[in-house]
């Protein structure tokens, strides 16, 4: 747009002069209209932004590392060491049945280069095992952490949502009671009004502008967490379109097949799997704490003068051989160290189990939580339909006398609160989908792709 209005400046500031160039001028400094950010665009900033989600990457990576680390104490391992000594040497020793005292002062030196290759350790077969669970573990709560960021933003983004309906609400209801306030003064003047009418539409507006402030506070807050997380400005939001919204039950329809999904693909219970499997590992290595090693040695050493009776001799060795070594007695201590193994055992167990318990509940509370929030939305909109209805009527009924002004400042408030109630079951049927899903371990996009499109065209 901008290029289409600089080529028009220029064509037309001949003939324009100095007023057709100001304006043109003016017209290249407008900042291009914002577009409005959706879930999609704020999950994927969230994504890299999110500094929870970048602690898990880095708890993952270090995670991965454990491994290759278990894998070198099988491999051979190679080792030099070299030293280089002065030596002040004071010697007494008998020459011709007379003892005689020398004195010397040189330098010896040595290097050994020592090759060692375990050939039987159980605990260090064990430990490759065991780092694979560890890596496992990791993998798994970063995919979780993942699964939770979905759950956060998706949170966020409808609190920030709801906040400016509540917002919108609030002003549209100001409107209406200012209205109603001033048909109440001019029904006093007429006389066909009370005082008490007054008095009752000062108060509801009274307390509206409290509710306002109230209600801009909230939104000021939720839009603030969700630029914490995204680390840019959010506003303005993209907004739900209650058109494009189709009431989907979930599908399967029966939550026993949701929780079965839930135990086999859910994140943190293959994270706790992992940390059981681990602890039985543990156990086995404590228990082969009994057992001997083996290890394959060959070393070749090379020294000079350090031999203090013959200074001046040098020697290179060579060494191949076989090392054993057989725990005999440790005091009781790997008895203890495998009864603490167990315990924790045991207790890694007890918490996969409460772990599986759980999850159960949730993925229950929040099947029922999009099942029954088909039907309280669908509730909602026949109560603001009625709402809507009532008003109307009491309007009508007020202006044929027949009914009272409270009584259509009631019927206000009651259609309004609808309005209220209708939102927050929308938000809450869009946020138990997105949890439902991140319960069963659904690593796609699908679920916040369906609810992007529910929203309006970003602007």
């Amino acid at each position: 747009m901008r290029p289409h209005l600089g080529q028009w400046c220029l064509a037309r500031r001949s003939g324009l002069q100095a007023m057709g160039a100001a304006v043109c001028g003016m017209l290249l400094l407008l900042p291009a209209p914002s577009r409005a950010l959706d879930l999609l665009q704020s999950y994927q900033a969230a994504l890299d932004n999110d500094a929870t989600l970048r602690a898990a990457r880095a708890a993952a990576t270090a995670g991965a590392e454990r491994l290759p680390q278990a894998r070198a104490l099988l491999y051979p391992n190679v080792g030099l060491s070299a030293g280089r000594n002065f030596n002040d040497l004071d010697r007494t020793q008998e020459v011709f049945g007379q003892l005689a005292d020398t004195s010397e002062r040189f330098y010896s030196h040595n290097q050994t280069l020592t090759l060692r290759q375990p050939l039987y350790r159980r605990p260090l077969a064990l430990g490759v095992d065991q780092a694979q669970r560890a890596v496992d573990d990791t993998q798994a709560t970063l995919e979780q952490e993942q699964l939770n960021l979905r759950v956060r933003l998706t949170s966020a983004y409808m609190e920030a949502l709801l906040a400016q309906d509540q917002l919108d609400l609030v002003l549209t209801q100001r409107k209406t009671l200012l209205t109603l306030l001033d048909a109440a003064r001019k029904g006093l003047q007429a006389g066909s009004g009370t005082r008490t009418d007054i008095d009752d539409a000062q108060a509801r507006l009274d307390m509206n502008s409290a509710q306002e402030l109230e209600a801009r506070q909230h939104l000021d807050f939720t839009r603030r967490q969700l630029e914490v997380m995204v680390q840019r400005p959010v506003e303005p939001l993209a907004r739900l379109d209650p058109l494009r919204l189709p009431l989907l039950p979930p599908d399967p329809p029966q939550v026993g097949d949701w929780i079965a999904l839930a135990e086999a693909s859910n994140p943190e219970l293959r994270a706790w799997n992992a940390r059981r499997e681990m602890a039985r590992i543990e156990v086995q290595k404590a228990q082969s704490a009994h057992l001997p090693t083996l290890d394959a040695i060959a070393q070749i050493s090379r020294s000079a003068s350090e031999n203090v009776t013959a200074p001046r001799s040098s020697y290179t060795n060579r060494l191949l051989g076989l090392q054993l070594n057989l725990p005999l007695y440790a005091g009781g201590q790997v008895q203890s160290v495998v009864r603490q193994a167990m315990a924790e055992h045991l207790r890694a167990e007890e918490q996969w189990e409460a772990t599986r318990r759980e999850l159960g509940v949730r993925v229950h509370r929040e099947h029922r939580g999009v099942s029954e929030g088909v039907l309280r939305v669908r509730a909602l909109e026949q109560a603001v339909r009625s709402a809507e209805q009532l008003v109307l009527s009491s309007q009508r009924s007020y202006q044929a006398g027949a009914r009272t002004l409270i009584d259509t400042m009631n019927a206000e408030q009651q259609k309004q609160l609808a309005l209220r109630d209708l939102a927050q079951a929308r938000y809450g049927y869009l946020l138990s989908r997105v949890r439902l899903e991140s319960l069963v371990g659904g690593t796609s996009l699908s679920s916040l792709e369906q609810i992007n499109g529910w929203l309006a065209p970003a602007q």
